[in-house]
């Protein structure tokens, strides 16, 4: 009678772990949600522009048009894409815009990512430019 006692808490405490690991959202998956933010978001082939690379699995690149980034994404649940461990490159480039600097977050409309910053608000918007990442 114990053991099989210890067999269906064993059970149910797996089943728990399971739903809970599910409601997290997961690195690299639109788990969070039906979004999928895997590809290329601006224009790579332009050197001074802003560009972020998304591949399965979490990965991240990118330029803000003179620094490249590198770091990890995630779905959360309410469907925004959180950008985690993002390191870059400071160099000095004269006239660009480096606002993608600022990246915390995203939300993603049709071929439209709206790209946050730490306290939340718009900082900038890239387009779906392929639903390839880019192969840095």
């Amino acid at each position: 009678m114990t053991r099989m006692r210890n067999v269906i808490i064993g059970a149910g405490a797996a089943i728990a772990l399971l739903a809970l690991t599910g409601c997290l959202g997961a690195q690299g998956s639109a788990k969070g949600g039906d979004i999928d933010p895997v590809g290329t978001w601006g224009d790579p082939s332009k050197p001074s522009e802003p560009f972020l690379s998304l591949a399965d699995g979490g990965k991240l690149s990118g330029s803000d048009g003179c620094n490249t980034l590198s770091g990890s994404w995630s779905v959360d649940e309410g469907e925004q894409v959180l950008f985690e461990d993002v390191a870059m490159t400071r160099m000095f480039c004269e006239g660009v815009d480096d606002w993608l600097s600022g990246l915390t977050a995203a939300t993603i409309a049709d071929t439209t990512m709206t790209v946050l910053g730490q306290d939340g608000s718009e900082i900038g918007q890239l387009e779906r430019t392929s639903d390839e990442p880019t192969s840095n």
